[in-house]
């Protein structure tokens, strides 16, 4: 978006501008709800019961306090992500970009395994097939001559529609809601791994980056945006969240039942045992729709941050964005999901959060970047405790898997 369109905004075209906010804040929030999203919810809420409310509740805070602080440096400084880092560190942005895009491919993977799956419940499609039609509807969306309405759009409807589905299969399953709102406040278990699990996956890699890149393409940049900013990070947050606290509710009424999920696909048996053989088929629509959501603010926001290595990447994003989504379905549709590449990708994933929250936490700081702009003491404490505790979950998940990805 150039100038003049940013004109039009800042000129009170209020349905443009609140379109461009939710657009980011729903880009924000459906890269993260992806199948990993489903199935972690769905295990967790298994093993900790109630007391995962408690969980939930804290790893929100958490999420406001990376969100927050990465969205507004980016604001006010009008720079994405590794052009700050770039400017703390020389070099530190071309690693960072390397990382986001490596993350981003190998969960993009399973993104699009998780869309062939839906379609398998839908139709009984090969799960192959179904992952190359998500791909191309995909591709479509980058296609179209205004791909980033269209991006807009498609992650506003289907968002609400995951949400919509899930609020009926809350209600169906008949969860302990009274039992859930006392554990959040005085839970039996406290599972620190579980809290920085859902911080990573709503948080983690080229997630933390999609609402707020997307803002800058729009133009909306500058201390005069904080405000809107705040708002629309917000926002993103508040989906992800409720959709994870829906999910919760609707697996917490199954489980507290006595029935114990299915291994191979806990959230399918949830939704199955909700709502019997139309819950299994809301299953498949809430799959598919996580899916391709996650497929499309993987691609675009990995490419964000290649766009700075070359300038050639810059002059046809669109073009690199396609070929991002067609490498990922011509993986999984020749060799399946690589588990190993997954593993690992997600050991530097957990790196990504407190290397990019540390850099914006410096970059805060220094005048050269933000001018004269004074960063809250209060977030920045927040950032700080989020980088402590995503640097520790992603130190110890590389001790403990590299030694298996190689045995």
């Amino acid at each position: 978006m150039g100038k003049r369109d940013l004109e039009k905004i800042s000129n009170g075209k209020g349905n443009s501008r609140l379109s461009i906010q939710l657009g980011a804040a729903f880009l924000m929030a459906t890269s993260a709800i992806g199948p990993g999203f489903l199935t972690q919810t769905a295990v967790f809420t298994e093993q900790l019961l109630a007391s995962f409310s408690f969980v939930i509740i804290m790893s929100i805070i958490l999420d406001i306090g990376a969100q927050l602080n990465i969205w507004r440096i980016m604001t006010v400084a009008n720079k994405k992500g590794q052009e700050i880092a770039n400017l703390v560190l020389p070099g530190l942005g071309f690693l960072l970009s390397f990382a986001v895009a490596l993350g981003g491919l190998a969960f993009n993977i399973g993104n699009i395994g998780g869309a062939g799956l839906g379609f398998n419940v839908l139709f009984g499609l090969d799960a192959r097939i179904g992952a190359v039609i998500t791909a191309l509807i995909a591709i479509f969306v980058f296609l179209s001559k205004e791909a980033g309405m269209a991006m807009d759009k498609i992650t506003r409807y289907l968002g609400a529609l995951m949400i919509l589905l899930m609020l009926y299969v809350a209600v169906v399953s008949k969860p302990p809601v009274g039992e859930a709102v006392v554990h959040a406040f005085a839970p039996e278990t406290i599972d620190m791994f579980a809290i920085i699990t859902l911080v990573g996956g709503t948080v983690g890699g080229y997630i933390t980056f999609a609402g707020g890149h997307r803002l800058l393409d729009a133009g909306i940049y500058g201390k005069e945006n904080l405000s809107y900013v705040t708002k629309s990070s917000l926002y993103g947050i508040g989906v992800a969240s409720l959709m994870r606290i829906l999910l919760f509710l609707a697996v917490l009424g199954v489980v507290s039942t006595g029935f114990q999920l299915d291994p191979a696909n806990p959230p399918a048996s949830v939704f199955q045992q909700a709502a019997g053989t139309f819950g299994y088929k809301i299953f498949g629509i809430v799959l598919w729709s996580a899916a391709l959501t996650s497929v499309i603010g993987a691609a675009y926001t990995s490419v964000t941050f290649l766009q700075t290595i070359s300038p050639k990447i810059n002059q046809n994003r669109k073009k690199v964005v396609i070929g991002f989504i067609i490498v990922s379905t011509l993986i999984f549709a020749l060799i399946g999901k690589p588990v190993k590449l997954l593993i690992l990708a997600g050991a530097f994933n957990g790196l990504i959060l407190p290397l990019a929250l540390g850099t914006i936490l410096i970059a805060a700081y220094k005048k050269s970047i933000v001018g004269t702009y004074k960063h809250p003491i209060w977030l920045t404490i927040f950032g700080a405790l989020v980088c402590v505790a995503t640097a520790y979950l992603g130190f110890k998940t590389l001790v403990d898997q590299l030694p298996k990805l190689f045995s």
